[in-house]
């Protein structure tokens, strides 16, 4: 027997029962008054995710009901995928691949103003770092897993180093869900973090993923599809470095500058690529001031797409477009859209 709405929602730990589990959207009432988004039944359809981004722009909330079915509708695609995730795009048909999104709901609107809503003929791989540091994670991430729900190939996900329980804690993602929703949507969200997949390949040729590489050489993408990623993410080990490591501008391995995962240098980013038939990495994880970086002799790419980060880094952004069969990286940047209201950094945020 299900669990219904807010109050009923305390499970024991003893009996270690998902929170995910003990939902039942289908049992909380939307009052007659409510004027915002609805799903009709269990679809999720495209005129639905638009009035949602509309009501969001206009700085209007989605009602909970509808809100739990997009996140649990959207745990049980993520839960159901491997922990590295093959893409096929079909010759040619291209790919966009967005980097940190962190919050900006009005720039994420604004790159698909200039990209195309995700669909089956225009999918998005959506790099992680979705939540935190902006002050509209909430609308970013119903926004993403409603598309998600909508159609599952148009849009793709990874997990970054900011889902996870305890960067959402200090960064603001978590006093956000406090405040837009409840408590038991921050246990939600936590749970649904860990189904994230942790690495996408493009067409057998384009490594995707949040971080970087590792501190070993001979890591093979059957390592990274082996990886048990349902869990808070490790201090070490492959699944926190493909998370937490940034390439360095020197050869070999170093620590990391963040004292978690590590640098690696070009000589590194080439045997992993050799070792496993790859031509290109491609990840994100640091703000850049033209939205991109190319690095290792071409063969890694950062990429970024929150501009003006924080509002004040006065960065670009950007979003990589690739097309089948050659998949050349087409980098397109944009700047921050102009809003007239005040975005405050670290609203939601425990500490600066």
């Amino acid at each position: 027997m299900k669990l219904k709405f807010e109050e009923a929602i305390a499970v024991p730990q003893s009996e270690k029962v998902s929170i995910a589990d003990s939902i039942d959207y289908h049992a909380i009432d939307v009052e007659p008054q409510y004027a915002g988004a609805r799903i009709e039944g269990d679809v999720v359809t495209l005129d639905f995710v638009k009035k949602m981004m509309d009501d969001f722009k206009n700085q209007k909330c989605l009602h909970k009901r509808y809100a739990y079915q997009i996140v649990l509708q959207t745990r049980e695609m993520l839960r159901a995928l491997p922990s590295l995730v093959d893409i096929n795009v079909p010759n040619g048909k291209h790919f966009t691949v967005c980097g940190d999104v962190h919050g900006q709901f009005y720039d994420l609107l604004n790159i698909f103003e200039l990209n195309g809503l995700p669909s089956e003929d225009s999918p998005y791989l959506f790099n992680g770092d979705f939540v935190d540091r902006g002050s509209f994670s909430v609308e970013v991430i119903l926004t993403l897993f409603a598309f998600k729900c909508m159609s599952p190939s148009a849009i793709y996900l990874s997990r970054g180093n900011h889902e996870s329980k305890s960067m959402n804690k200090i960064y603001g993602f978590e006093g956000e869900v406090r405040s837009k929703l409840s408590d038991t949507f921050v246990e939600l969200f936590t749970e649904v973090f860990c189904c994230l997949p942790l690495a996408h390949v493009i067409n057998e040729k384009v490594l995707v993923v949040h971080g970087g590489l590792f501190s070993v050489d001979g890591v093979k993408l059957s390592d990274i599809r082996e990886i048990d990623r349902f869990c808070e993410p490790p201090e070490e080990g492959l699944m926190c470095e493909l998370l937490w490591s940034d390439p360095q501008p020197q050869l070999g391995r170093g620590p990391s500058k963040r004292g978690v995962g590590l640098s690696f240098g070009a000589d590194v980013t080439k045997r992993f690529l050799q070792d496993n038939s790859l031509d290109l990495v491609v990840r994100s994880h640091e703000v850049k001031n033209d939205g991109y970086e190319i690095e290792h002799d071409g063969k890694l790419i950062t990429v970024f797409s929150a501009p003006n980060y924080c509002d004040q880094m006065g960065n670009k952004g950007a979003f990589i477009q690739f097309e089948a069969p050659e998949l050349k990286p087409n980098i397109v940047t944009f700047s921050a859209v102009v809003r007239n209201f005040i975005n405050p950094c670290f609203r939601y945020s425990i500490r600066s």
